[in-house]
């Protein structure tokens, strides 16, 4: 601790980064009745803490090595900072990205003189053939999270926080993707304040620090949820697990919804748009606060990151409502008879409606998907009970990532397949394709062409990937051949053969 302490005093970033402001989230304070404090990142010139370590890693280069140039790989926000940094140090930085990469990322890199070099689909693919150049043309590379001096960089924010509230802190919440960031603030609070909590944050599908710190080592995932980008990270680095393991108190995870009302928190608070990984730390303090029942304590939240796509505000704002409890969504089944839709309506009452699709299903029933406003969770069960009374068939689907992502938006009904045996051979199964030309073709080409598609759903989220849903006829004596296949073809998928909202609204 004492050596990254020092690290930490002496690092060089106020040539390129700012002090940050510590702003309080009054609003936010309000709500969770807590006293809750943002350290604003997302004001740093390239809406990013990232910077910070890379220029602190950067500036400590001799010239020799200035000379040879650096190497990196990044999906945006780290690349940045090593351009930035490139640039002010005046070497040539080559900066390795998926091909998925937006081209807000990448034009942004290139407008600060980096080369840029598209290569793979995942930071994976990226990450491999950085090292490749590495090795070839003998560039130093600039590792964006498992580095002393890189995480000494990072370290300043804790520095700050401490600076800028000289009172009791009772918890700092810090999001993790490889580590860097709450290694090198919770390697300062330790050593100057050990009273303060550091809380680390994990996306739920992203969890690759706290697995870690379960098995003792660090363990590689899989695959990894895309949503919040910045923290999509397969595996921990050996020097981040190891401070995270010490000195880190505890750790929460959330999910999307949570992720998204908090990006929705930031803004009614600050008028920033932060993206999902920068709004993760506010997501665990919430999560927190309501997990531990905290009352009037101080709270710090990093908000680590604003480079937010557009496009993707969309699928952020339809989220928010389910993450902040302020929508719950049903499938409420009724009785195909005179009167049933009226009773359904008088049974919701005075409640705002935030979805109604209505679609028969047979002489004898219809499913209906309803979405409605709440207060909170609690009035789930209450709505729950009151349809059972009146005797309608109530499904609740705030947690159904089928329903949110995709049968919400989806016009036909149930197959006319339904009465025939071909019906039980399809196979229905979420993907995340990687946003990019010939991802579709690669699904098609490697499916058996015995094989039929009887269902396929896409819609754009403004993200580095698309959420498809596709239904496959597949014979009963090819599923094992059907598994195969999904696992050899390398996109996240989910079966949701199984899933009753399937049965109730598609099949």
């Amino acid at each position: 601790m004492l050596d990254y302490l020092q690290r930490i005093l002496n690092a060089h970033v106020y040539d390129v980064a700012v002090e940050t402001p510590l702003d309080p989230a009054k609003k936010l304070s309000e709500r969770l009745r807590n006293h809750v404090w943002l350290k604003r990142e997302d004001q740093q010139s390239v809406h990013s803490f990232k910077l910070r370590g890379a220029f602190n890693k950067m500036s400590r280069l001799s010239a020799d090595e200035l000379a040879r140039g650096v190497v990196c790989s990044s999906a945006g926000n780290h690349a940045q900072g090593v351009a930035l940094s490139a640039l002010h140090l005046g070497c040539e930085a080559h900066i390795v990205m998926p091909e998925t990469t937006p081209e807000l990322k990448s034009d942004a890199v290139r407008a600060l003189g980096g080369h840029v070099v598209l290569h793979g689909d995942s930071y994976t693919d990226a990450f491999d053939h950085a090292i490749k150049l590495q090795q070839q043309h003998r560039y130093v590379f600039v590792h964006p999270f498992d580095d002393p001096d890189v995480i000494a960089g990072q370290g300043t924010i804790g520095m700050e926080i401490l600076r800028q509230h000289q009172r009791p802190i009772h918890a700092v919440f810090v999001p993790i993707g490889g580590g860097g960031l709450i290694s090198g603030v919770a390697a300062y609070i330790k050593a100057v304040r050990p009273g303060i909590k550091v809380i680390g944050v994990q996306m739920e599908d992203s969890d690759a620090m706290l697995q870690a710190i379960t098995a003792g080592h660090p363990v590689r995932l899989q695959d990894v949820g895309l949503f919040s980008d910045g923290t999509a990270v397969k595996m921990v680095g050996e020097e981040t697990f190891r401070l995270t393991k010490q000195l880190v108190d505890d750790f929460v995870k959330v999910d999307t919804d949570a992720v998204c009302a908090a990006i929705r928190d930031a803004f009614e608070d600050t008028r920033s748009i932060l993206e999902p990984a920068g709004a993760m730390g506010i997501a665990g303090l919430k999560q927190y606060v309501s997990d531990h029942d905290l009352r009037d304590e101080v709270l710090v939240a990093v908000t680590c990151g604003a480079n937010m796509n557009f496009d993707r505000l969309r699928f952020v704002a339809e989220r928010a409502d389910v993450g902040d409890e302020r929508e719950a969504l049903f499938a409420v089944t009724i009785p195909e008879e005179r009167g049933s839709f009226r009773r359904l309506c008088e049974t919701i009452g005075q409640r705002s409606v935030t979805e109604f699709s209505y679609r028969m299903s047979d002489e004898r029933e219809a499913h209906v998907l309803v979405g409605l406003s709440i207060r909170n969770r609690e009035e789930v069960p209450e709505i729950s009970a009151a349809l059972s009374a009146e005797g309608f068939d109530a499904l609740d689907l705030v947690d159904d990532e089928l329903a949110k992502q995709h049968v919400r938006y989806m016009v036909g009904g149930r197959s006319r397949l339904h009465n025939q045996n071909s019906h039980n051979d399809e196979q229905l199964c979420r993907f995340q394709f990687p946003e990019r030309p010939g991802a579709l073709m690669r699904f098609l080409s490697r499916m058996n062409p015995g094989w039929n598609i009887s269902l396929f759903h896409y819609r754009n989220q403004g993200a580095d990937y698309g959420r498809i849903l596709v239904g496959i006829q597949v014979p009963k004596h090819d599923l094992t051949a059907f598994g195969e296949f999904i696992d050899t073809l390398g996109y996240r998928c989910v079966d949701e053969t199984t899933n009753p909202v399937y049965e109730r609204f598609l099949r």
